[in-house]
């Protein structure tokens, strides 16, 4: 019962696969079809060669700004430190005016005291003039000493005013300083505002900018993805234009499946027995034949070819088809698949000759008992396809799907067949 199921799935599912196979279909159909297809490659390769430009140009303009970014950045950074340096400078200055300020305070002290002392000695001296000089020496007794009072007087007067003209003359030249300093403040001010005026215009500069370059890199991102899409339906359009090319290979090159009875293909193990053959069985059409082997006998490929895929559609869908699998597709224009694996020995892409061992036999997917399940086919209407699985709600899984026509009976491509090898 199992195997009428696996049936009934399996040529379900070579038909909804290759549905897009119409081995009906005329030469002309074909290559109008691949035609189309070249077409619609063309139109594509045209718009993936704009979008390459658009890229190119887009990138120049982000290179750009990106360039343009960070020299306002250098040029920024640099006004920053001007500012600082010229705040610095506005400190330093202010600092040299409060000294400067402080001088002329105690300089105008010390003429103040000069001035009060130069007052007190005027004032001194005018009381003394009322006496005459006459009485003066008649009222001293040492002469020499009247002079030398007199004339330390008149010195001390002119030491006086000398100090009073040098302090002065000091607080003037130190008002001058003060002024200038106080001028080159103002300056230094001006210079100040002038450099965070600019500094804030390159900073605007700058995020402006940013969003234009942020824009620019979306954009970008934006042409990266719709190539990206692009080249994605390249590949779609080219692997249709290899289904119909396989197609039209299959129709119009027939001479590229071996001769039936040419022994192209060796056993598949080293002990055989058909259980069952090619064609109807149970009401439905077998395609392979059917090998006893116990699970774990080892299982040849046979002919030179390479691994295209293995797998194991149980881990999907248990029970619903070849369980654990091996596809190869031979040098001699055929494929075959192994089918109820317990054990995987290839791996895809190996490269492998005849009598070479590549699975282990089993009881996986859709099987009544432990056996070998060999399919083979023209490997033009044969790939490795992910399909869903009807028994499993849709299930996703991958095996090798053929379209009908493409399936041949492998003993007609082994060697001769005993009646002994085969089962009552």
């Amino acid at each position: 019962m199992k195997k009428i199921i696996f049936g009934t799935i399996f040529v379900t599912l070579a038909l909804l696969a290759f549905s897009s196979f119409s081995f009906a279909q005329t030469e002309n159909e074909l290559r109008d079809q691949i035609s189309t297809a070249n077409s619609q490659i063309d139109k594509i390769n045209k718009e993936i060669e704009a979008l390459s430009n658009q890229i190119a140009i887009t990138s120049e303009q982000k290179n750009t700004l990106a360039t343009a970014i960070k020299t306002l950045t250098l040029e920024r950074n640099k006004l920053i430190k001007e500012r600082q340096q010229t705040e610095k400078k506005i400190s330093a200055t202010g600092l040299v005016i409060k000294s400067l300020s402080n001088e002329i305070t105690t300089k105008s002290e010390i003429l103040d005291k000069s001035k009060e002392s130069l007052s007190s000695l005027i004032k001194d001296l005018n009381e003394q003039d009322k006496i005459t000089f006459l009485q003066k020496v008649l009222a001293e007794d040492d002469l020499e000493s009247l002079s030398r009072e007199y004339n330390n007087t008149i010195s001390l007067n002119q030491n006086i005013k000398d100090h009073i003209q040098k302090v002065s003359l000091q607080k003037n030249n130190l008002t001058v300083s003060k002024d200038k300093k106080e001028n080159e403040q103002d300056l230094l001010n001006t210079l100040k505002k002038t450099i965070t005026a600019k500094e804030m215009e390159i900073s605007a500069n700058k995020k402006e900018k940013d969003s234009l370059l942020i824009a620019t890199k979306n954009k970008e991102s934006e042409y990266q993805k719709m190539l990206a899409e692009q080249l994605k339906r390249k590949e779609a359009f080219e692997k249709s234009i290899e289904d119909y090319e396989a197609q039209l290979s299959f129709i119009l090159n027939p001479k590229l499946i071996p001769k039936e009875g040419s022994g192209v293909l060796s056993w598949p193990l080293s002990s055989v027995l058909i259980t069952s053959p090619y064609g109807s069985r149970w009401g439905k059409f077998h395609y392979g034949l059917d090998f006893r082997a116990k699970v774990g006998t080892n299982v040849y490929a046979m002919a030179s070819g390479t691994v295209e895929g293995t797998g194991d559609t149980d881990i999907a869908c248990k029970g619903a088809s070849f369980g654990k699998w091996v596809f190869i597709r031979y040098e001699n224009g055929l494929s075959s698949t192994y089918g109820h694996l317990s054990s995987i020995k290839a791996t895809v892409g190996e490269k492998i000759k005849a009598g070479d061992i590549v699975a282990l036999s089993g009881n996986t997917g859709s099987s009544t008992g432990p056996h070998l399940h060999v399919a083979v086919y023209a490997s033009g209407g044969v790939k490795v396809d992910t399909v869903p699985s009807k028994a499993c709600n849709g299930k996703i899984f991958t095996q090798p799907i053929a379209a009908l026509s493409s399936y041949l009976n492998p003993a007609l491509y082994l060697p001769k067949l005993l009646a002994s090898m085969i089962k009552n």
